[in-house]
């Protein structure tokens, strides 16, 4: 059995650490670039988008106190292959959103040498840096828990110093919004920020290790979530408001800093970014490793994933096989195609997941969960709000989720069929 070592606010600072990665790091100029200053309206959207999503997990993850998050809301509410589907989906997000975060930090490395921009460097941080953070995990949760902590603290306190110095230099001509971009634009902007957004599903899938889950996990998200979008809406005004040339940086607010505090405001926001891209990949194989585990225990994947270490009490096999993974996602990806898969697999996830509380409000009315008020209206709203944002995906991104959806059906087709003749 896993060990509940995670209290309340581990669980708030882990939320924060899943969501601010490197996404704001990155994305404020990629939405610049879209929709220019109404970036922020659509920061906004997201906003309003995520924290219905999130009244939703509220209710849905209370009625559940074992490790795998939406694996588990899915499996109970429309049964066993959906929830397969869900727990592979899950699995990806952890795995492209890691490939993502860690090639935008060989990225931010750049500023201090540009033997960064070489490939053999890029795979040989990629290698090094998962291998260090696997160690982490692979030690116990509690280990894991206060490196989270720590790097929350430590990615939180440049932010800070980047809005309170910036909101002095304003160039108030840079928020014109007299030219509102194309909606197509616009819908894309949102679908890129639901990166930056997303990640609170994190602190979900690992309930099982959780104290007092039903009551930590709802103060825990709306915490999280408020603290997250009040960060994220300020950054993206002094990102704005200081850089003029947003909409072409690689990386923006270390170039917003250089400009307003001088090469020591960029060396102190990139060390930041580095900071806070590592909090995050810790966060994410913390998170992505118990997936196949809770796969295991549902008797989805093979028995060897749930093997538990008998002194740190993590599932070793299941860390080290995710280690695996995202080294060569990480490797063969590059950061925007990373993004792409990431945002989708996520968005599928949440609708699923709205789905779900509908479903089992039917089924199961008389359980002891946190209701939410408006509860069905807020889950119609929830999936009407991800399928608006999935109809700006290309065929591309939708092709290659297909395939490693398919990938994982293919895995669990050999799954049973193995297992069947072990059987007879």
């Amino acid at each position: 059995m896993l060990k509940r070592g995670i209290r309340k606010w581990d669980l708030v600072f882990l939320i924060i650490n899943s969501v601010i990665g490197a996404g704001i790091f990155g994305l404020p100029a990629k939405a610049f670039a879209l929709s220019g200053p109404y970036s922020l309206l659509a920061f906004g959207v997201c906003a309003v988008v995520m924290l219905v999503l999130i009244l939703v997990f509220m209710e849905v993850s209370s009625r559940f106190d074992k490790t795998g998050g939406p694996y588990l809301y899915i499996k109970e509410a429309f049964g066993a292959i959906p929830a397969f589907a869900v727990g592979w989906i899950l699995m990806l997000t952890r795995l492209f959103s890691y490939a993502t975060l860690i090639n935008l930090l060989v990225i931010y490395m750049a500023f201090f040498s540009p033997i960064f921009q070489e490939e053999w460097m890029r795979i040989l941080m990629i290698v090094g840096i998962t291998g260090v953070l696997t160690g982490i995990n692979l030690l116990g949760i509690k280990d894991s828990t206060k490196t989270t902590n720590i790097l929350t603290i430590s990615k939180l306190v440049p932010l800070t110093l980047f809005i309170v110095i910036g909101l002095f230099f304003l160039n108030q001509e840079a928020f014109d919004f007299s030219a509102p971009p194309p909606m197509p634009e616009f819908a894309n902007t949102a679908l890129l920020l639901i990166f930056a957004f997303g990640g609170f599903e994190a602190g979900l899938v690992i309930s099982g290790e959780v104290e007092n889950p039903r009551k930590n996990l709802p103060f825990a998200l709306m915490t999280g979530a408020l603290i997250i979008t009040v960060f994220y809406v300020l950054i993206q005004v002094v990102a704005i408001g200081t850089l003029p040339d947003l909409a072409t940086s690689d990386k923006p607010l270390a170039d917003a800093a250089t400009r307003v505090m001088g090469y020591g405001g960029g060396l102190f926001i990139t060390i930041g970014a580095i900071v806070s891209i590592l909090g995050t990949l810790n966060v994410q194989i913390l998170s992505g490793s118990r997936l196949p585990f809770a796969l295991s225990e549902s008797q989805q994947f093979p028995k060897i994933f749930s093997f538990i270490h008998p002194r740190f009490r993590t599932p070793t096999v299941a860390v080290l096989f995710f280690a695996v993974l995202i080294i060569i996602v990480a490797t063969v990806w590059d950061f925007m195609g990373s993004l792409a898969i990431s945002v989708i697999a996520r968005l599928l996830i949440y609708l699923l997941v709205c789905g779900s509380l509908i479903r089992l409000r039917k089924s199961q009315p008389n359980a002891d969960y946190y209701k939410v008020k408006f509860g069905i209206p807020l889950a119609i709203a929830g999936i009407a709000a991800t399928i608006w944002l999935l109809s700006s995906t290309q065929l591309e991104e939708i092709t290659d989720m297909a395939l490693w959806t398919a990938l994982g059906f293919v895995i669990y087709g050999a799954h049973k069929i193995f297992s069947r003749k072990l059987e007879q």
